[in-house]
């Protein structure tokens, strides 16, 4: 999932009196995000749009909150699937009794949220494959279920969509029911049936909407969306209709003996969710962020380059004072990969191989390291430790200034210079933080850096959302981004460079390499524990690390605090839907 380089934060407030005297206190959880681009799951490709559609949409699947290693459990789903032997065909039965929450959209029931069936899941996936939608996930279907690719092709041109037109493989012979037929096996259905691309949306909102749906978001889910003022404000309240037909509660059944010890477990069997109301704002400034979290008006905080001397002390442990006032440091990794990429549709950067491996080697990965506190690790590949397929190799292409200027000099630029002009190389780097001093500053870095070798940077400062529209035109040459591990899968990052997830999918650097498709074509239906297939991603690895298509940057590791009185807060590395459990304590 893309991630801008930035620190994300969650916050949250102490409980509110009520509006209504006598009444229970409302519990309030206050936050930060960054813009986002709308609520509409087929076009959510990053992380904290993602984060605010999972609190109104669901799937068949979700994460179990506290469980390490990861896994997934029914969530719209009464049970797991039934699976055939030759791992072709999958049925879910879908619970009885979830409706959508009350929308003037459902014009049959004068308004009344009508109940879930397994015919939303098909239109959902079909909206996922509808080329008219632009959407960013087609690579979670591609070429996977059966006569879903024809139907893709047949939604070009400027006719409607035909939605109800069947799809081989993907059907619901009754009202509770949907069977999915793939092509051939692919193991990792499971996790994609638990993301955003998956989640269950009303036909009849999309229908009603039109272009304003991406608005007016209408799920099953937790949350409803009060009111949202783009770029500014986003408000949720509680699902009365979720919590009324008792949905869930808060059973986290796999809790170790670390999870009793921090309270984790104390609101076991209480109905989620556990916080009536969210209220996110975009914040840019993380000064502003900090003052916020100190004030005890936010829950939880990143920790900035600029604080960090100011909170960590040299041996890593939170600062005496802030631990005093109860705050707690949470110091994970995380399944994540930074990078540079290079749009090899660009005639320059695309059929200059030479070039793409200069400008990897004058990457100085020390002195970004000490600028970002040595609390990242510089990469080798797109794979980030802890998911099967990391390998800590020496890479062909460090930093080396040396070597960057040769390579510089055999792809056609001697000094940087163009020999038939005299010209010096200019390039262009799209940075989707246009107000973040800490991204410019980061960026003057990496400017910085190619000037050494005679290469002259100019950075683009775009919005977070016109930047993903400049990478799905395809418009950018060079660009800064991240990936978060939609599941724990060497393949999830590998898919990144899979030529038929081209832009607008995943694969924003455009990259074409026929070894590589059918290598990754191979090992997208074996087990991930399958020896032959973990020698097949690292000759994946091996070919993306001589064509150079990023520049490995970074992964980085998460240092965030929370105040003691949030409460069941765990650090997760899939946290979409997991807001509901979380609770605000009273002093």
């Amino acid at each position: 999932m893309l991630f801008a380089i930035l620190l994300l934060y969650a916050g949250g407030c102490r409980p509110r009196a009520p509006a209504t005297s006598g009444a229970d206190s409302e519990v309030v959880y206050h936050g930060a995000s960054t813009r986002i681009r709308g609520f509409d799951p087929v076009g959510a490709g990053d992380v904290a749009s993602s984060l605010a559609i999972s609190r109104i949409y669901e799937g068949l699947l979700q994460y179990a909150y506290l469980d390490r290693p990861y896994r997934l459990e029914p969530c719209l789903a009464e049970g797991w699937p039934e699976i055939s032997p030759d791992r072709l065909i999958y049925t879910f039965r879908v619970r009885q009794g979830i409706h959508f929450q009350d929308d003037p959209c459902f014009t049959a029931t004068g308004g009344q949220g009508r109940e879930l069936t397994a015919d939303d899941f098909v239109y959902s996936i079909k909206r996922v494959a509808d080329l008219k939608n632009s959407s960013t996930g087609y690579w979670a279907f591609n070429n996977r279920i059966k006569g879903l690719d024809e139907f893709r092709a047949g939604t070009a041109g400027d006719d409607p969509t035909d939605y109800d037109q069947p799809v081989a493989g993907l059907h619901a012979p009754d009202r509770y029911t949907l069977r999915i037929e793939l092509t051939r096996p692919y193991p990792q259905l499971l996790w994609i049936m638990a993301m955003h691309y998956a989640f269950a949306v009303p036909r009849e909102a999309v229908d009603y909407y039109g272009r304003e749906f991406v608005s007016h978001p209408v799920g099953t889910g937790p949350y409803i969306l009060k009111s949202w003022r783009r770029n500014y404000r986003m408000e949720f309240e509680r699902n009365r209709k979720w919590t009324e037909t008792g949905r869930q509660e808060y059973h986290p059944s796999r809790g170790t003996p670390d999870d009793a010890e921090r309270g984790l477990l104390a609101d076991a069997g209480k109905p989620l969710p556990l916080t009536d109301r969210i209220v996110e704002y975009v914040v840019n400034d993380s000064s502003t962020m900090w003052l916020m979290f100190l004030g005890e008006q936010l829950a939880s905080a990143g920790i900035s380059r600029d604080n960090w001397d100011a909170v960590i002390t040299g041996d890593r442990r939170l600062n005496d004072e802030l631990a005093r006032r109860g705050i707690v440091l949470h110091a994970t990794p995380t399944l994540t990969t930074f990078y540079i990429g290079f749009n090899m549709d660009d005639p320059l950067l695309g059929a200059n191989r030479k070039l793409r491996q200069a400008l990897t080697c004058a990457f100085n990965s020390k002195q970004y390291e000490e600028f970002y506190n040595n609390r990242i690790m510089r990469a080798v590949s797109p794979i980030p430790p802890g998911i099967e397929g990391f390998a800590d190799i020496a890479t062909p292409y460090p930093f080396d200034p040396d070597l960057a200027r040769r390579l510089l000099a055999e792809a056609g630029f001697p000094e940087g210079r163009d020999p038939d002009t005299g010209r010096r190389l200019t390039l262009t780097i799209d940075i989707g933080r246009a107000n973040d001093p800490e991204a410019r500053a980061a960026t003057e870095l990496l400017v910085d850096f190619m000037s050494r070798i005679g290469v002259a940077l100019t950075p683009v400062y775009s919005s977070w959302p016109a930047f993903l529209e400049r990478l799905s035109r395809r418009q950018v040459q060079l660009f800064q981004l991240g990936w978060v591990a939609d599941y724990p899968d060497a393949e999830n990052f590998l898919q990144l460079f899979y030529s038929h997830n081209h832009s607008p999918g995943p694969n924003h650097s455009n990259y074409r390499n026929e070894e590589y498709d059918e290598l990754y074509e191979r090992i997208g239906i074996m087990a991930g524990d399958d020896p032959e297939r973990q020698a097949l991603c690292r000759r994946m690895v091996e070919i993306l690390i001589e064509d150079c298509p990023w520049i490995f940057t970074h992964h980085p590791m998460s240092y965030s605090l929370h105040h003691g009185w949030l409460k069941n807060f765990k650090p997760h590395d899939f946290p979409y839907g997991m807001g509901k459990y979380y609770n605000i304590g009273r002093h």
